[in-house]
């Protein structure tokens, strides 16, 4: 921000004058419309997408973006500063295009409504992404026309981690949850898991395991135990029908496959069923993300890469970058927010050790992999895994107020970046998220207000 007056303009009262293409954006600002009105919403094509250029006097403030999303960002910022705003000019881009939160319904299911909410409050800080995490052992979320026992029987009661997460999304629910999110310029990155993480798919359909005996339902948190049969082609009739259910939903365009901790999977086999399976999204219209296990087949030229792993290195992801595959960058030891904060934390694990506010938010995604720069990284991604949620509070509990630190990273330029002034902005929202009844973390890394 660059300083223009001393004098600050208060939010109380004003009006807000938009085109019509912006008015379902201005009224995010919860403000009266008016042709006069104090606020104004620009529209400036010059501007990149996702920019915008914030202009405060003592007596008017215009909001210019280079498209309704930019806009929509600059809006989030207004609400951060307000009710009084500071005079002065704020010019503002993304660091990154992909900025992402994603959140497990297979372990922990978690309902639409309980989904826009967390949408609501990740736009705030210009989260542009919701990955949905449908499917894995513990179970399945997502209604498949052909394939009803997914849901009624791997969806039903008693599914979930220690049985504790029942339920899955309808068709028109997800419709629901993927058009409330793209109102608020969020696109949903739906991902069905394969050829591992599969048992809630073999528990409902036995003609889908190795010798087409039935499996018991699990309700630990083991991996690596279950794969898909590459060999057999039920295999593929299962994946291409889901697939295409799924991304005949989802106008967005991604699609997720996995591919991660296929431990019971033989190399051999894992190749030979990426090879069947990575061209399936591109079919459909959709780029297919994967987590960086997929690094190990012959990748499509388009196929984005996720890293995941603590590790400093990965010589497959590198070989990836230096072919021309994108990367999202999601180091456990960095970005998971299912991680204990310290010792003392009531949930979450700690297998990639503890995550604070301060170390989510004190590192370079350019600078973490090896053959992974800047021109390589897609973006950022916070994931948050449920094994140990089971409630809303709990989620809120374990992403504020670590999200906000992944999205500065995700948004904010490296050089721009500095924790002082960052665990100082962070404060304020204490007492927001008190007065909303957020349950947040109260990390003594922050002074909260």
């Amino acid at each position: 921000m660059r300083p223009v007056e001393a004098a600050a303009f208060g939010i109380a009262g004003a009006a807000v004058s938009a085109p019509p293409g912006l008015a379902e954006v201005a009224g995010h600002l919860g403000l009266p419309l008016a042709a006069d009105g104090a606020i104004r919403l620009v529209l400036d094509p010059a501007l990149a997408a996702e920019a915008y250029r914030l202009e405060i006097t003592a007596t008017a403030v215009t909001l210019t973006g280079g498209s309704a999303q930019g806009v929509f960002w600059g809006v989030q910022t207004l609400r951060q500063l307000g009710p009084v705003l500071p005079g002065g000019v704020i010019e503002d881009r993304p660091r990154y295009a992909y900025r992402s939160a994603m959140l497990d319904l297979a372990r922990h299911f978690f309902t639409a409504a309980e989904i826009k909410a967390h949408v609501d409050l990740l736009v705030q800080f210009k989260i542009n992404h919701l990955h949905l995490h449908l499917t894995d052992d513990q179970g399945w979320r997502l209604e498949i026309p052909g394939w009803p026992r997914l849901t009624e029987v791997s969806g039903g009661e008693g599914t979930g981690v220690d049985g504790a997460g029942p339920g899955f999304l309808t068709l028109s629910e997800y419709a629901d949850v993927v058009a409330y999110a793209a109102a608020r310029f969020v696109t949903v990155v739906p991902e069905i898991d394969m050829p591992g993480h599969v048992n809630a798919v073999q528990v409902a359909y036995p003609e889908l395991t190795a010798d087409g005996a039935p499996v018991s339902p699990r309700t630990d948190a083991e991996v690596g135990y279950s794969s898909l049969v590459a060999a057999k082609e039920e295999t593929y009739a299962f994946v291409e029908a889901v697939l295409k259910t799924v991304a005949d939903l989802t106008p967005g365009p991604y699609l997720h496959i996995g591919g991660d901790e296929c431990l019971s999977t033989p190399p051999e086999d894992y190749r030979a069923f990426l090879a069947r399976v990575l061209p399936i999204p591109g079919a459909l219209g959709k780029r297919v993300i994967g987590w960086h296990e997929i690094a190990a087949a012959d990748l499509p030229a388009d196929a984005i890469v996720q890293y995941w792993r603590p590790e400093a290195a990965d010589d497959a992801v590198s070989r990836a970058a230096a072919d021309g595959n994108q990367v999202i960058v999601s180091p456990a030891d960095r970005t998971y927010l299912d991680m204990k904060y310290d010792s003392g934390s009531p949930l979450g694990l700690d297998w990639a050790g503890h995550v604070s506010v301060r170390r989510s938010y004190d590192w370079d995604p350019a600078e973490r992999l090896p053959g992974v720069g800047e021109e390589t990284i897609l973006g950022v991604e916070a994931p948050l895994w449920s094994e140990t949620l089971r409630s809303v509070d709990d989620v809120r509990y374990l992403t504020f107020p670590r999200l906000p630190a992944v999205a500065e990273v995700a948004w904010t330029p490296q050089a721009g970046r500095d924790w002082e002034s960052f665990r100082a902005r962070l404060a304020a929202f204490g007492p927001v998220w008190t007065a909303a009844g957020i349950n947040y973390h109260r990390s003594p890394e922050i002074d909260w207000h």
